[in-house]
């Protein structure tokens, strides 16, 4: 009976699910040994590192995650960087097929002057500082103003404003980093302006993100029903679900009362950022209306919320931001998923069809299986994180956090991490 040996390169939603896909399609006559490599010491990728900690639901499938990880043949290597601590020709060698599943972790950039002033981030910086990311624990963003701006109209955008906005106090019962709790706790900031170059009919926000607004307890939710009517009329008699739902959702906020409290999150439409100034920081954004005009938001803090790109990885090619593929395949026994194939759109369960149809073209592409062979024996890595030293860090974290009626309390840094996990 063969059994193919497969390598998967990132342990977030695209490389479980494309695991799941082999677990799924093995039958009496092929089977899969599955070796998951993952540069952290602990797994899960955005669901542990991306998704806002006010939004423990969608964290539920690391449950499906921790299935797949405890199934037959499959093992987890944490701590373990591709490129450093093994290159990818050795693992395209010594493995039947490789999966890249690393996802896009680099924020793009608008191109405008000012950019890169002191007070200018990206969501790919503030969203993992947040969650607890070890690369990202010691960023300090700049909470010390009363107002800030998010340039973005996704999701992401709406989360990390939503964590700007929020009364710190609710963040209590959630797996937000501790270091984050302190510094939105001592934070200056009580308006927080999200600003979409297009209109309300175009934003990538979805619907169930849009309902969740007018149950923030102690922020105002600003969206002007001039806006919306505008949008209405422009998306037409019939437009899509998806854009009818969100006009709907968006329609009701706009009837919000306004003004109750310390706290506001506004939306801005229609409006180009052209612009970052200040001497020596960000003290104000200028940005161009769709009637030409220019408007100037004062603030302390930009966050850019425009899409990620993937960083590039010795030895794969790359365009706007991509792996270059063809449906998932890369060079011979070479594949992508996720993210990384095709750009930061879908949500997570996305990845699990996109997966699905990129193994079923590896298993067509099978020759005949390679000699078995030991991870162990092709890295250089000496402390290398198995599935058990992470159920080890995973129960930790857990029982920190149940004194304080949390999910858990993240360790942020490498060396807590591997402490946790015995090594």
């Amino acid at each position: 009976m063969p059994q193919y040996k497969v390598a998967i390169v990132g342990a977030g939603p695209a490389g479980y699910f494309a695991a799941q896909a082999l677990q799924n399609l093995q039958t009496d006559e092929l089977k899969f040994s599955i070796d998951m490599i993952e540069r952290l010491p602990t797994p899960w990728g955005l669901v542990r590192s991306g998704v806002a900690p006010d939004h423990p639901k969608i964290k539920t499938v690391a449950k499906v995650f921790e299935k797949i990880a405890t199934s037959d043949g499959f093992s987890l290597y944490g701590n373990v960087e591709l490129g450093t601590d093994i290159s990818l020709e050795v693992l395209k060698t010594k493995y039947d097929a490789v999966v890249i599943a690393t996802g896009s972790a680099v924020g793009r950039k608008l191109g405008i002057p000012g950019e890169d002033l002191p007070g200018s981030i990206s969501a790919a910086e503030f969203v993992p500082w947040y969650n607890g990311h070890p690369d990202f624990a010691g960023h300090t963003p700049n909470l010390d103003c009363d107002t800030a701006v998010v340039i973005g109209a996704g999701n992401v955008a709406m989360d990390v404003a939503r964590m700007l906005a929020l009364e710190p106090s609710e963040l209590d019962p959630t797996d937000t980093a501790d270091h984050a709790i302190d510094a939105l706790r001592n934070s200056s900031i009580r308006k927080v302006v999200i600003s979409a170059r297009r209109g309300p009919e175009h934003a990538a926000f979805t619907s169930p993100e849009l309902r969740d607004l007018p149950k923030l307890e102690h922020t105002n939710v600003v969206m002007r029903a001039s806006d919306i009517a505008a949008a209405l009329e422009r998306a037409g008699e019939e437009p899509e679900k998806e854009v009818r739902n969100n006009l709907e959702a968006m329609r009701l906020i706009s009837e919000l009362e306004q003004g109750k409290h310390a706290r506001t999150m506004e939306f801005q439409f229609l409006s180009t950022p052209k612009e970052f100034r200040g001497n020596g920081k960000v003290e104000e954004v200028v940005f161009t209306t769709s009637a030409g005009e220019e408007k100037i938001v004062k603030c302390g803090l930009v966050i850019t919320a425009i899409g990620y790109e993937a960083a590039a990885l010795e030895g794969l090619p790359y365009e706007r931001g991509k792996v270059l593929n063809q449906d998932g395949r890369v060079f011979e026994n070479l594949y992508v998923v996720g993210w990384a194939k095709r750009g930061p759109s879908g949500v997570i369960g996305t990845n699990k069809s996109d997966a699905a149809d990129v193994m079923s073209l590896l298993i067509a592409d099978l020759k005949e299986p390679k000699p078995r062979i030991e991870f162990s024996s092709l890295i250089t890595a000496d402390k290398v994180i198995s599935q058990s030293h992470w159920e080890s860090i995973n129960a930790a974290e857990v029982a920190a956090g149940e004194p304080h009626g949390k999910p858990r309390i993240k360790a942020v840094s490498r060396e807590e991490l591997l402490r946790l996990g015995g090594l």
